[in-house]
């Protein structure tokens, strides 16, 4: 008897091995499978986000990136994320200098936003874009086109943002793209450095009154100017002064002159981008008959920001601390 359970019992033995290397499954293969995939999956994944309406499920990180905008390109610079980039389209500026030779590394995919065609030709797996109009759906390029292809997509925040933006905004926007890459650790020790270059503005700008400040960004029939919901209103704030057209609840306005004579601004920003200098953009307001009133013409009082830095993005903390520098100056010596 002891021989025969013996002889049976190494033959069930040899049989589950037969039945298992056929495909046969034990009866903790639930677990074994789980195990696995837990393995397989990076950390944080997957990661379900709602960004601009639009829900995204990432399986994970993607891997051939195309960044539009300069702002979101160097949210993904200051990220690290280069290795995963395949194309960059769209500055308005140069990359900043301590991201240059990342920046050097990436295919130009185009000067400004390439066709839906040219887009898809690069096979990427994702695009994030720094305005609306990257997603434009008349060119072909809107987000649910770009879905159904397998190209995931994300939109900087401050493109749908609802109220005011604030600098908790920028936070939210890198976590986000850490988060999608799978980096979430670098999100913080970079906010933490952000932060610290506002912290240092307001130390130094203590307990200095706000200025009037008119932003004139372009226009000769009317003026282009920044409202009260973008990033550049809170950039203002944070600087020292008081944007005069705050109240508009835009992010982007057209104004009459006569509209800016009557709100009589004490300093006037100009936005440096584009064919048209600075120095023209100066002149212009100089001899605007409209404006010859106006404290801030009389007293020649302008300030300069890059375009590129009144954007939801990294550069915005040292916008705040440039801004601040050029109306308060008594304060940064």
């Amino acid at each position: 008897m002891t021989g025969r359970r013996s002889t049976s019992l190494l033959l069930a033995l040899l049989l589950s091995g037969v039945l298992a290397a056929c495909g046969g499954a034990p009866a903790n293969s639930n677990a074994l499978d789980a195990g696995t995939a837990a393995v397989s999956a990076p950390a944080g994944f997957p990661l379900t986000l709602d960004n601009c309406g639009v829900k995204t499920t990432y399986e994970q990180p993607p891997q051939r990136a195309i960044s539009m905008n300069q702002h979101a390109t160097e949210v993904m610079l200051a990220l690290g994320l280069q290795k995963s980039m395949i194309g960059t389209a769209y500055l308005d500026d140069k990359v900043l200098p301590e991201y240059q030779a990342a920046y050097d590394a990436i295919k130009v995919v185009a000067k400004e936003y390439p066709s839906y065609e040219a887009l898809l030709a690069e096979e990427p797996d994702f695009v994030y874009g720094g305005f609306k109009s990257t997603f434009d759906e008349k060119e072909g390029r809107g987000r649910e086109a770009l879905e159904k292809t397998g190209v995931r997509t994300y939109l900087n925040v401050e493109e749908c943002a609802e109220g005011a933006v604030s600098m908790d905004l920028m936070d939210t926007e890198i976590r986000n793209v850490a988060k999608i890459f799978g980096v979430a650790d670098r999100a913080e020790p970079l906010i933490a450095k952000l932060h610290a270059t506002l912290d240092e503005a307001k130390t130094k700008l203590g307990d200095a009154q706000p200025v009037k400040l008119f932003v004139y960004d372009s226009g000769d029939k009317t003026a282009f100017t920044a409202g009260g919901k973008g990033i550049g209103n809170e950039i203002m704030r944070r600087a020292g002064a008081e944007n005069i057209f705050g109240d508009l609840d835009k992010v982007w306005a057209d104004v009459s002159f006569e509209q800016v004579a009557e709100r009589a601004p004490d300093w006037i920003v100009i936005y440096d981008y584009g064919s048209q200098s600075v120095e023209d953009k100066q002149e212009f307001l100089l001899s605007n008959p409209a404006l010859k009133d106006v404290p801030a013409i009389r007293g020649k009082r302008f300030a300069v920001l890059p375009l590129s830095s009144v954007a939801l993005g990294v550069r915005a903390p040292t916008a705040v601390a440039s801004l601040a520098e050029q109306l308060h100056a008594d304060r940064f010596q």
